[in-house]
């Protein structure tokens, strides 16, 4: 019955499509996109810059009395959007950066009718006392405002995390007067979020109302377009795995969970289960796009204009594609229809709606016409075949070249006494990856951090408090305009990565181009080794990344050191390269997603010393199943094997510190990366030294 609902609903909405013509060809490559070191709307920012919102927080008070909206609250998100849409947000979609000023990744804007709270952790602080306009500074726009809006400042910082401090949902309803509307967009929150904040209020009489618009849209009168950029396949020498067998795949899943259809809204989702890729979001090869799954047809909602004839001959005749804004409408006519044909159903038909999906779906469809489970496709993705475990294995090798011949040339410049910022030198990194084949981008904005900005620890990107996106200032992203110079007697942190046809590449070296003290190598030692016991860690079928986080904190337990963020998160097979459900880490939701042959993780253990250095190892590793002697209760074991190419900072080892077996860990790692990458750099003779020094045995 819900088939025949869903094509009662394509027939009414959309005509026939024209067969592709050459008109939709075009004349870009993937090869030739924009690289991903882009300018986006926050980047233009400096971290200390203040903006007067005054106005702009005028004009959507102004609209929150209107009666079509009478509201007496709004709620800005972030962190929502990054969690049940994509990890990176388009330049169109930073509404909390445009009406607080704050432009870190992690906040949450709540704006009444006097006042205006800026929520966020322990990462911004500092950042958004400087961007916050917390005193009004322009009196020509204070003359201007009604009296109500004339106080000593437009934004109240609240540090979540701090005692006393609610989050912004406990805020609602405890802190806010009762018996009022609060509005919010309900494409940026999930249906249980926003169930669970509406039984917070029930008592205090006050509701969360759905928004028909976003009210920031509306006040932001220069908002950026939404890209619209071309996609194009993949292959399936790169992707290993047909279409329509990922289509298949799910069809299954539906059945085991009794549902007969299935709503994809996560943008990296919908790249896998199609082999499409785009550019429609920094350092993440997505494009925007919904689809819609049942037994007999797949739905692609995505804008015309971004495909071409390669694409629909790709999807071929059983995927529908449909114009990206009508999904929500054909969402609304399918639970209109499942409502009127409810009473002839002996078995009433769901649709499988994902934990990550937005209000707005939920409501679109009809709350009693779904299912809300974690999305089969999460999980299908996450658990890679061998034609991409192979890509993973090749990229990395080229990637490690790339970063040999880095390393080799910052060592060269700086004994020569050139004087080159973190910006400068992160730039030329990115120049050795655009030579190497199947390059498409960056995977995230190098992290280049000499010193003191590799030792103030904030958690960004890991994945925790993370598909997500680390020195000491753990996502620190050096300003061109405004950074360090990288300094020969000091530490140097390097978090970088790529994307490539084959595979996506996160790799993090920390060095010391002169002579390290005593407590930089004991601490890089202790890192080191917490690296080593991940790799090394053989464990039953069953096990969970929260149970080998500690594996990886141990050695520096043992020194009275620790690390604030978690140890490895998934990533994606040339696709976001912070990927879920797996990771591991403290996040008790680590515990609910066992680690299984085929998935990937990061090994990436740290210490910061805050203000002074920051050490980070990490390896990009793959689950294997490990051939043990015995076999007790028949689970089978698993191990990890490691893909990232790269030597790790011999002159920062404190051998004595090494058991026999870590040390030749670290020998073998060594004599592999000289195989693997040495042909790659025999052409570049400083870096052909360089990579034989750095992988002498120890």
């Amino acid at each position: 019955m819900l088939g025949a609902a869903l094509r009662a609903v394509s027939a009414a909405l959309f005509p026939p499509r024209l067969a592709a013509t050459g008109a939709f060809a075009s004349n870009r490559t993937p090869t030739a996109r924009p690289r991903a070191r882009l300018q986006r709307f926050c980047g233009t920012m400096s971290a200390h810059a203040t903006v007067d919102t005054s106005q702009r927080l005028h004009a959507l008070r102004e609209l929150m009395g209107k009666p079509e909206y009478n509201v007496q609250a709004v709620v800005v998100p972030t962190e929502d959007q990054r969690k049940y849409f994509s990890e990176y947000i388009a330049q169109c979609d930073e509404r909390r950066a445009f009406i607080s000023g704050f432009t870190g990744s992690a906040g949450t804007a709540v704006v009444t009718p006097q006042d205006a709270y800026l929520f966020t952790d322990g990462r911004y602080f500092l950042q958004a006392s400087k961007q916050l306009d917390q005193f009004v500074a322009n009196q020509d726009v204070l003359s201007n405002l009604p009296c109500a809006y004339c106080t000593n400042r437009n934004w109240t910082l609240m540090k979540q995390g701090l005692p006393d401090v609610p989050t912004w949902q406990d805020f609602l309803s405890k802190n806010l007067d009762k018996d009022i509307r609060i509005g919010v967009d309900p494409s940026l929150i999930s249906a249980s979020d926003a169930d669970s904040i509406q039984k917070a209020l029930e008592p205090k009489g006050s509701k969360l109302v759905s928004l028909p618009q976003n009210l920031v849209d509306l006040v932001w009168p220069d908002r950026p377009p939404r890209p619209a950029n071309k996609v194009f396949p993949l292959d399936v020498k790169h992707a290993g795995q047909h279409h329509a067998e990922k289509l298949k795949q799910v069809r299954e899943e539906l059945k085991k969970k009794d549902a007969q259809a299935v709503v994809v809204n996560m943008l990296d989702e919908v790249a896998w289960l199609f082999n499409l890729r785009g550019s429609d979001i920094d350092y993440n090869p997505v494009f925007f796009a919904y689809a819609l799954v049942d037994q007999d047809k797949a739905r692609l909602f995505v804008n015309e204009s971004q495909l071409d004839s390669s694409v629909h001959e790709h999807l071929g005749s059983e995927v529908e594609t449909h114009p990206y804004d009508t999904f929500f409408s054909y969402l609304t006519n399918l639970g209109a229809e499942l409502d009127a044909h409810k009473d002839s159903i002996a078995n009433e038909q769901k649709v499988l709606v994902s934990d990550k999906a937005s209000l707005a779906v939920a409501e679109a469809i009809g709350k009693d016409h779904i299912i809300v489970a974690r999305s089969p496709v999460t999980d299908l993705k996450a658990v890679k075949n061998e034609v991409e475990i192979e890509g993973f294995r090749q990229s990395h090798i080229r990637d490690g070249a790339a970063l040999v011949r880095y390393f080799a040339w910052l060592e060269e410049q700086l004994n020569a006494g050139k004087e080159l910022s973190e910006s400068q030198v992160a730039d030329q990194l990115e120049k050795y990856r655009l030579e190497l084949d199947l390059f498409m981008g960056l995977s995230f904005s190098t992290i280049s951090a000499t010193g003191p900005n590799g030792g103030t620890e904030r958690l960004i990107g890991l994945g925790f408090s993370a598909q997500f996106d680390c020195t000491a200032i753990i996502h620190y992203d050096p300003d061109p305009n405004d950074c360090a110079i990288v300094r020969k007697d000091q530490i140097y942190l390097c978090d970088s990565g790529g994307q490539y046809l084959d595979g996506t590449t996160d790799v993090t070296r920390t060095f010391h181009f002169g002579t390290p003290t005593g407590e930089e190598k004991r601490a890089f030692t202790r890192v080191l080794q917490g690296h080593i016991a991940i790799d090394t860690a053989v464990f039953p079928n069953g096990t969970t990344g929260y149970i080998l986080d500690p594996f990886a904190r141990r050695p520096l337990w043992e020194d009275g050191l620790d690390y604030r963020h978690g140890t490895g998160h998934g990533v994606g097979h040339f696709l976001n390269v912070h990927e879920g459900p797996h990771g591991i880490g403290v996040r008790i939701a680590y515990n609910n997603t066992a680690l299984k042959p085929g998935m990937t993780v990061s090994n990436e253990p740290g210490y910061y010393a805050d203000g002074r250095f920051g050490i980070r190892i990490e390896n990009v590793v793959i689950v294997r199943e490990a051939q043990t002697p015995h076999n007790f209760g028949d689970k089978g074991y698993l191990r990890f094997e490691h893909v990232t190419m790269c030597p790790m900072g011999k002159n920062l080892v404190e051998v004595s510190l090494l058991s026999e077996k870590e040390r030749g860990w670290l020998n073998a790692y060594h004599a592999e990366v000289l195989e693997k990458v040495s042909p790659l750099v025999e052409k570049d003779e400083r870096a052909l030294r360089w990579l034989q020094r750095e992988c002498s045995p120890l």
